[in-house]
């Protein structure tokens, strides 16, 4: 870097110092608790870097990181994609700012990057990667967050140790890193990462059978017999049985198990060989990084949709922007939220809205249902919305801090009443930061969302279903003879509080599952569509909340990617590796899969299998639909798909052999206290 560089960056970095310090403040008064962050100024090139390396400034040498470079570099240059901010889940953060953005686009990277910081260090998913001690007396009372930037270095200096050792071929360590990667999401994302040091016992806790005879007339090796079973178990066999196989239950771990009880393939000797050390120590160290990235990938909506939340609650509904600075910052965020496709903040943010609005709905119809003469019977027709949306705006001197500083009363549990006599001393610039002199509750009154233009008509279209719902879980433990004094008790931070404790649990399936509602689904214009035989293209089939539910999971179950446990790691008795496709209604691509299993052979040494079911159609039966405009009926079909080193064969199976694979609905585990158990 030159000398200019240098004094470039340097000057945008003392430029941001301010926006830097002040929304750290702002967030931590919004009741958000972030990592701490440390912000980088970078320029272009190095944001493309940082982009294709995973936002970390060093991973191991591999072509991938290349290509994702290159893939970068082409769409800000050909598509007009501009990188604005990237943010890694590390205790402290790391921020990256690009020198040529505005300062409009730099304030909100800022304020986007606090809320990851926050999400980071609240939700669940993310502790499960995460140390767990503090990191020093300053940081007693908080859980010490993952150290990955150091991870993930030490890491690249092994693998780059390895490629440069002369015993090594580096092609071999490249080779071996691509096998490993094609299965970096077959991992038990819903489980904490714990490395594979030793092989367990392959079959702990399940009945013994006699296989001593039938692994003679495989005329297996003893080298291979005691790598793949021990003595002693061989011995305390008993006389009868077809066979044994392992797991006791179906592994989600792939690469865990692979790890434990995988093989190389030597093609010299034509056989199986164990591993050598650098293969084991590269399948663990990626293993481990794949369970680092996991919640990522399990919370995009809910990660980036919060970012968005707060990104544009602080520089909107505070100013952070300012008044020259605004028209762009909305231009931008526009086209962020506008981008064509499954738009994860567009999504994310609009749910977030949801449940705010839900919450907030819910405490004012509680309270309303105790005013004298209100039931939910009769609550349409006997209260005035007009009236209950004039009690529920902010008084104007919490709408307007700065033209009212002298109104403000420092015992009102609103006003931060060192906040307010640093205003009025003049010690800060009460315009740009009325925030200063609120505390936590003014701020949650100041931007209560009932009251904002959109959702006016929120509470008035509350469902019967719902009010007698409300009603009958409702404690009836005040009364109120006026529709006044009943919202003279709203807690306006209840909407907050609740997205807080939904951001420390949940994840994007859990997360759709729940909130992902008909008046949702109704109040943004969300259908479902399929590709249809009788018309030979694309159709809406769908706008019931159900169907646009199940439709949008499909694309974060197991991160959108099918999954595929092991079943067997001895099948047919012959340390076969049988893997099964938990099928879902969504077949898998055939080329893929067959690219899969040749990897997945370098990595078991010997022949691998995969059950999974597939839709077969009718020729008949496809005409005679288009003619009727319907749709034909598939027949589901049991394949067994096998490569032995030399060749994938494919070949239809009995029902019963996949009929456990079968979802007669598409098929979630929904509960995150079942999940994080």
């Amino acid at each position: 870097m030159s000398t200019d560089d240098r004094f470039a960056k340097q000057r945008i970095a003392d430029d941001l110092e301010e926006p830097v310090q002040e929304a750290g403040k702002l967030a931590r008064r919004l009741g958000l608790t972030p990592y701490p962050v440390n912000y980088w100024v970078v320029d272009y090139d190095e944001m493309n870097e940082l982009i294709a390396y995973g936002g970390f400034q060093q991973r191991y040498p591999h072509w991938r990181w290349g290509m994702q470079y290159d893939r970068q570099q082409k769409q800000g240059q050909f598509l007009g994609g501009k990188a604005f901010e990237i943010v890694n889940n590390d205790d402290p953060s790391h921020a990256f700012l690009q020198e040529s953005n505005t300062l409009a686009d730099q304030k909100a990277v800022i304020t986007h990057v606090e809320a990851h910081a926050d999400f980071f260090a609240n939700n669940k998913w993310f502790k499960m990667f995460s140390d767990g001690a503090p990191r020093s007396a300053s940081e007693e009372g908080r859980d010490r967050g993952p150290d990955a930037a150091g991870m993930l270095a030490r890491h690249a200096d092994a693998i780059r140790e390895y490629m440069q050792d002369p015993e090594i071929e580096r092609g071999a360590v490249e080779r071996f890193i691509d096998h490993v990667l094609c299965l970096e999401d077959n991992i038990d994302q819903h489980q904490p990462y714990s490395p594979v040091e030793t092989a367990e016992e392959h079959f702990e806790d399940i009945e013994g059978v006699d296989v001593t005879e039938q692994l003679d007339e495989l005329d297996l090796s003893d080298e291979v017999k005691r790598q793949v079973f021990d003595d002693e178990w061989l011995d305390a066999q008993v006389e009868e049985g077809e066979g044994v196989s392992f797991p006791a239950q179906p592994e989600k771990d792939v690469l865990g198990f692979l790890r434990k009880h995988g093989m190389a393939y030597d093609e010299d000797a034509e056989k199986a060989v164990e591993m050598a050390d650098w293969q084991k120590d590269v399948l663990e160290m990626l293993r481990r990084e794949a369970y680092y990235f996991a919640p990522q990938k399990m919370t995009k909506v809910m990660n980036e949709g919060w970012a968005a939340y707060w990104e544009s609650l602080m520089m909107t509904g505070e100013r952070f922007a300012g008044d020259d600075e605004f028209v762009l910052y909305a231009d931008h965020m526009a086209q962020v939220l506008g981008s064509p496709g499954l738009n994860p903040y567009k999504l994310g943010m609009e749910i977030w809205e949801y449940v705010e609005n839900t919450e907030n709905r819910r405490e004012v119809v509680e309270r309303l249902l105790r005013v004298d003469g209100v039931t939910w019977r009769t609550f349409g027709d006997v209260v005035d919305f007009t009236e209950v949306q004039e009690h529920l705006e902010p008084p104007a001197w919490l709408r307007d801090v700065a033209g009212h500083l002298d109104e403000l009363d420092p015992e009102d549990p609103r006003v931060d009443a060192e906040g307010l006599e640093a205003a009025r001393d003049g010690e800060f610039d009460v315009e740009r930061y009325p925030w200063k002199a609120l505390t936590y509750e003014g701020l949650a009154q100041r931007h209560y969302s009932l009251v904002k233009p959109q959702y006016r008509g929120f509470v008035s279209r509350v469902g019967q279903e719902e009010l007698e719902r409300v009603s009958r879980y409702m404690f009836d433990d005040a009364r109120y003879d006026s529709i006044e004094e009943a919202l003279a008790d709203v807690e306006y931070t209840r909407g907050w509080e609740r997205m807080r404790e939904i951001r420390e649990s949940h994840n994007d399936v859990t997360f759709l599952d729940e909130f992902l509602t008909q008046e949702f689904v109704d109040d943004n214009d969300y259908f479902t569509y399929e590709y249809t035989h009788a018309s030979g293209d694309y159709r809406v089939t769908s706008t019931d909340h159900a169907d646009v539910k199940k439709k949008l999971m499909l694309n974060f179950t197991n991160f959108g990617k099918p999954t595929v446990v092991v079943e067997d790691g001895n099948y047919q008795n012959r340390n076969e590796l049988l893997l099964t496709h938990q099928y879902n209604g969504v077949m898998l691509d055939r080329s893929q899969a067959t690219a899969v299993l040749k990897r997945v052979f370098e990595l078991w040494g010997r022949p691998v299998n995969l059950l999974t079911i597939t839709k077969e159609f009718d020729d008949h039966d496809i005409e005679v639909a288009k003619r009727r405009d319907r749709e034909p009926e598939p027949e589901e079909v049991g394949k067994r798909l096998r490569y032995d080193g030399d060749e994938v064969t494919i070949e239809d199976v009995p029902w019963s052999d996949v009929e456990h694979l079968a979802a007669t609905d598409i098929d979630y585990n929904t509960k995150p206290d079942e999940w994080l158990a």
